[in-house]
Formats: structure tokens, C-alpha cells, sequence
């Protein structure tokens, strides 16, 4: 059997991946690019694109139903489930086909599709020798290569809890919801992150009643616990049942037909019937598949690949990014990752993972944009702060918009008056955090952003007033 050997072999093609290979091309490395499905990973097929696309559909059934607030009249909406969905196939088809063939027209770079896994070292060197992979191709066969370096980037998929009855009814995860015909009849959605309360709301606004369970005593666990009523608050509003310190205890299929799930809260037992049930409780890594053991890389008990702050692993020459790795999970961090691996590889650098910013949007709506501290995370770091806070109502431009839900949110230093921490729920509540979030790269005080002259009448104008609110 003939061995090819490579420079690098990446495994997985999630945001970080693509960027490396061409850039590794670039100068010269012979890359085996080695996906097991498609090109684009989580984002583009499953994640960030997908959704988002849905998101944008969900968005203007809710305005259309919402023409009487703007003094505008329309009759009734009725949802084309069947188009959102074709949209929603075009759109990441495209990206995906795209981003597969600029990989394969890249010289050095060779495209293998299939499942790749480790077998152990090669050759005579021993512990120094290259690596050896199988890749088990799609369309049949196996291929075995060398590589001198190799990055995991398999990236997560979704947990299937241990839920009595589960294996036995046809629930939905992240991936498979967005493939649905027509909207359910009653959406009961488990868990209330940031996946659930995404689907959740977009398919309250495709005309589903919804119902959410959450075992936690509020949703969004990470977030202090004012953002999480708000969420709540928002989310009721819209219609959603969100049933918090709710356990899941068992599930079924009901004689009708319907999905009879039993939830406990405290000493109450009784059972929520909907058509569909959405399973929504975390992701897990893609990395029992890569025999990680024949080459002795260590994994963390649920089995996220174990990186140092460089990303890598405890074998010198094996590098992972992205989300098997653990840590945030998102498509902007995986990308992160790419930058930090390729100073330190092709530039000679010293780049690390430590203390860098990780912001982030809930797409849900209005969006809840988050950098830096929260006031849970400040207090278990005994770092002192101040907050300025102010509901959306008292922002004119959300006036105007009749988008008034939600507050916005900054921790501040007492002292030196640089911004710790941001969180903004409410409409274009990313694009504000960004603008705070720069502020916060450049350690601009509080006081510059409160008296700075932003353009009138805009959301930006709100940050004025949001640290005012601390004299």
C-alpha cells in the first residue's frame, strides 16, 4: 500500500482550518486536508449560516405581524415553511461547494473526503517520527498518509442526554430541526441556551406554540441573573411557555401521536404533550473517532482534546482548534485559533489563547450582545466594579423603532474608569457591544464614550446616556 506524506495533515474543516491550509500552502507545505462530510464545518452547515438565514425569515413573519404598531394594516401572515427552508438549502450549498473548491484549485492542498484517524508513529525515529493516518474515504477504500504536524479541528456535535424513553421517539437536535416541512404544531424545546432559545423563538414567530424546560433556575446559566429574567421576560411576551427548575424525567410517544414528556419541579411531577421535541442540552467533541490513544494525546473526561495556551496538545506536533478542544464555542474564537497557530508556526511567533476577548451574540430578538466581565464572574475574581444600567425604553432611537425590549448593561473600574464588561440586550444589541468592545481594546475610559458626540438620532447615542447614568 503506498503512504503519501505531507508536511501537515488538518483534520476537520471547521473556520480555522481552511485559512490554515491556505496559508501553510502559501509557503510552500504539502497539506492533506482530510473532512469527513462537508466542507465548512459547523458554521456554515449546521450552525451560524443555517440559523441565522431562518432567524432572518422569522424576523419579518414577526414585523408583518406587528404592521398594526407602525400604523401599518396587513392581513393575515402565512408561513411558506417549505421555501425558508429551500432559501435556507440554497444558501449554505453555495457557501459549502464555494469553499470546497477553492480548497481543491489551492496548490499543495489535497482534499480528502472521508474519516481520518490516527494509527500511531512511523518509521524508525520512534517518538520523533511522523504521524500515520487512515482515512476512510466516502466513496470507498481507504488512504493512508504521513504528516509532520497534524491539527484536529473536528469540531462538536450535539449531546444526546440520558433521558428514559428518548431512543425510542423521533426528537429533534440542532441539525435536523432545520430540515422540517412545516412548522410544528406544539414545539417543546429541552434546555435554554443559547440553541434553544434561538429555535425556540424563530419557531414561535413560524406560528408554533413552544414550550421551554429548563432544569436551571434561569435560563442562559452563565449570565447574571437580571440579563436572564429579561431573556425570560422576552421570550414569555412573545408566547413562549418557559418553565424554569424543571426537570426532564422521562419521554414518550403518546397514543395520538404526540411527544409526552415528563418534567419534575420540586416535589411535582406532570407531563408536557407537544408534536415535536427539540433536544437541546450542549454539544459534545468529535473525538472518540480519531483513536486518539494510538498516539497518546490526552483528552478531559467528556473528551475535549487537552491544548496548553499555544493549542497544543501533549504530543509535540499535534495542535487542535476550534471547538473539540472545549473552551468558547464559536465560530469567531475557531478563527482566533487559525491566527494564533499561524504566527507561531509560519511567522515565529508567540501568540497564545490567554486573556484574549471572547464576545458574543444570542441571535434571538432582540440580540443579547456579551464581552468581558460579568457581575457573577467579577465577583468570583473579588474584582471591584461599578454598573451602569438602563432599560432599551430609554434609548430614542429604540423609540422610533418600536423596539423597546430589553437594557443595556456596563461594568466599569471604580478607579481608572476603564469599561470590565458589557452586556446589551436589545435591538442591534452585537453591533453596540462591538462598539463598546473596541473601546475596551483601546482602555478608553467611561467618561471619553459618555460626553463623546455620536450622530443623532442613532443606537450608537445610547452610550451617552447608558454612562450617565453613573454621575
Amino acid at each position: 500500500m503506498s503512504i503519501t506524506h505531507y508536511d501537515v495533515a488538518i483534520i476537520g474543516s471547521g473556520q480555522g482550518a481552511p485559512p490554515l491550509a491556505y496559508a501553510l500552502a502559501d509557503v510552500g507545505k504539502q497539506v492533506a486536508f482530510i473532512e469527513r462530510e462537508h466542507v465548512g464545518g459547523t458554521c456554515v452547515n449546521d450552525g451560524c449560516t443555517p440559523t441565522k438565514l431562518m432567524i432572518a425569515g422569522g424576523r419579518v413573519a414577526y414585523l408583518a405581524r406587528r404592521g398594526a404598531d407602525y400604523g401599518v394594516r396587513t392581513g393575515p401572515v402565512a408561513i411558506d415553511m417549505e421555501h425558508v427552508r429551500q432559501r435556507k438549502r440554497d444558501i449554505v450549498e453555495r457557501f459549502r461547494s464555494g469553499a470546497r473548491q477553492r480548497l481543491e484549485d489551492t496548490e499543495g492542498v489535497d482534499v480528502l473526503m472521508g474519516e481520518g484517524r490516527f494509527v500511531a508513529r512511523q518509521g524508525d525515529q520512534g517518538d520523533d517520527g511522523p504521524f500515520l493516518l487512515e482515512v476512510a474515504l466516502l466513496e470507498g477504500g481507504t488512504r493512508s498518509l504521513t504528516a509532520d504536524l497534524v491539527v484536529i479541528n473536528t469540531g462538536a456535535s450535539p449531546r444526546v442526554p440520558d433521558l428514559p424513553g428518548l431512543e425510542d421517539v423521533p426528537y429533534l437536535n440542532s441539525t435536523s430541526i432545520m430540515e422540517l416541512g412545516q412548522a410544528p404544531e406544539h414545539l417543546i424545546v429541552l434546555g435554554g441556551g443559547y440553541i434553544g432559545i434561538e429555535f425556540g423563538q424563530l419557531f414561535r414567530r413560524l406560528g408554533s406554540e413552544v414550550t421551554m424546560v429548563q432544569r436551571a433556575s434561569q435560563l442562559l446559566t452563565r449570565e447574571d441573573e437580571d440579563i436572564a429574567d429579561a431573556v425570560a421576560e422576552i421570550l414569555r411576551e412573545d408566547g413562549i411557555h418557559v418553565l424554569l427548575d424543571t426537570d426532564a424525567v422521562a419521554v414518550e410517544q403518546a397514543a395520538d401521536g404526540h411527544i409526552a414528556l415528563r418534567v419534575r419541579n420540586g416535589e411535582e411531577e406532570r407531563e408536557v404533550f407537544g408534536s415535536h421535541l427539540l433536544v437541546s442540552v450542549g454539544r459534545v467533541p468529535n473525538s472518540a473517532a480519531l483513536n486518539l490513544d494510538a498516539v497518546g494525546v490526552a483528552t478531559s473526561a467528556r473528551g475535549h482534546v487537552i491544548v496548553n495556551d499555544r493549542l497544543e496538545t501533549n504530543v509535540p506536533g499535534i495542535y487542535a482548534i476550534g471547538d473539540v478542544k472545549g473552551g468558547p464555542a464559536f465560530t469567531h474564537i475557531a478563527y482566533d485559533d487559525f491566527r494564533i497557530l499561524r504566527t507561531n508556526l509560519l511567522e515565529d511567533g508567540e501568540a497564545t489563547i490567554a486573556g484574549r476577548m471572547v464576545p458574543y451574540t444570542l441571535f434571538m430578538d432582540p440580540q443579547l450582545g456579551r464581552v468581558g466581565l460579568s457581575e457573577r464572574a467579577a465577583q468570583a475574581q473579588g474584582i471591584d466594579y461599578r454598573v451602569a444600567k438602563m432599560p432599551m425604553s430609554w434609548v430614542a432611537r429604540a423609540m422610533e423603532m418600536e423596539e423597546t425590549r430589553g437594557l443595556m448593561k456596563a461594568l466599569v473600574d471604580p478607579d481608572e474608569g476603564r469599561i470590565l464588561g458589557v452586556a446589551i440586550l436589545g435591538v442591534e444589541g452585537g453591533e453596540l457591544m462591538s462598539m463598546l468592545q473596541i473601546a475596551m481594546m483601546g482602555d478608553v475610559p467611561y467618561p471619553v464614550l459618555r460626553d463623546a458626540i455620536f450622530a443623532h438620532p442613532t443606537l450608537a447615542e445610547s452610550i451617552n446616556n447608558l454612562f450617565a447614568t453613573l454621575d
